[in-house]
């Protein structure tokens, strides 16, 4: 929170510490919500715009899946890039007096030493590369920086305490010492080294993305052994329906049969009568006569 960071550039920084730790971003195992342990913007952005965490978080979930196939090491990189760039990144502020006791801030950082005014911590009044000094002494309280140009005037400063001095020469003599590291190229070791690493790096996403594959497809095969077994039941049922609906047909065919055959033998029957009536109608006619 101490050093200031634009919204837009909080939530990249925010998706490349996200791709580092979590890898890929994968649908079916990063739900909603799985950044909401993770501390990844500074407060004061929450503060001073109108987005809720959630708002805030799916833009970061945005960029995380722009990420796609960059290795851990790779984004770690990518973030130290970007946070080396801010203004105040890697500033260690003092505060101090110059000559004239004015409050001035000393900014001791990577690249070398900067005085500020009191009220901006953005804008240094006075720069001294590393590459630019010659030499840094403290004497009690009193602070001097003499450049390697021997024209150029000492700048004298003044720390309020004695414990801030030791602590001021003890960051210039460790941010120094890197400096001069960043100037040599790495060693042969170094470079296999790194070399390795990435491999390794690169043999480990390429098994979780195995793993991932491995995963969707066990999934994929079990809904389809889900979705044959519910397609097999169906089949069952249609064909028990078939069967019961073959029953009832042949039932019914049976009864029409039945039905058929009793008509006929009621005509048959019907007719007989007839005959018998008329021949009973003749006989009394030709007993009558």
């Amino acid at each position: 929170d101490e050093v200031y960071c634009p919204p837009e550039t909080a939530v990249l920084l925010g998706s490349y510490a996200v791709q580092a730790k979590f890898g890929d971003y994968n649908k079916e195992i990063h739900k909603s919500g799985y950044l909401n342990s993770e501390r990844l913007l500074p407060q004061r952005v929450l503060e001073q715009h109108k987005l809720s965490r959630d708002q805030w978080e799916e833009r970061i979930e945005v960029w995380h899946t722009e990420h796609r196939g960059m290795l851990k090491e790779d984004a770690m990189l990518e973030y130290l890039k970007i946070a080396q760039d801010l203004e105040m990144y890697g500033i260690n502020y003092f505060e101090i007096k110059n000559k004239k006791g004015s409050d001035l801030w000393l900014g001791v950082d990577a690249l070398g030493l900067n005085i500020y005014e009191h009220n901006d911590k953005l804008t240094p009044k006075i720069g001294f590369p590393w590459s630019e000094i010659r030499n840094i002494s403290f004497n009690d309280k009193k602070f001097v920086i003499k450049p390697i140009d021997k024209k150029a005037p000492d700048f004298v400063f003044y720390a309020p305490r004695l414990r801030i001095n030791k602590r001021i020469l003890q960051l210039c003599m460790g941010n120094h010492e890197l400096y001069m590291r960043r100037r040599k190229p790495d060693t042969i070791e170094v470079q296999q080294m790194k070399a390795q690493a990435k491999e390794e790096e690169q043999m480990i996403r390429e098994k979780e993305e195995l793993m991932i594959r491995l995963r969707e497809y066990e999934e994929q095969t079990k809904r389809a052994e889900k979705e044959l077994s519910e397609q097999i039941r169906k089949a069952k049922e249609l064909e028990e329906e078939r069967r019961s609906a073959q029953v009832e047909a042949e039932r019914l065919e049976a009864e029409r049969l039945s039905a058929l055959r009793a008509k006929e033998e009621l005509e048959r029957q019907s007719a007989a009568q007839m005959k018998s009536q008329e021949q009973l109608a003749t006989e009394l006619a030709e007993y009558t006569a």
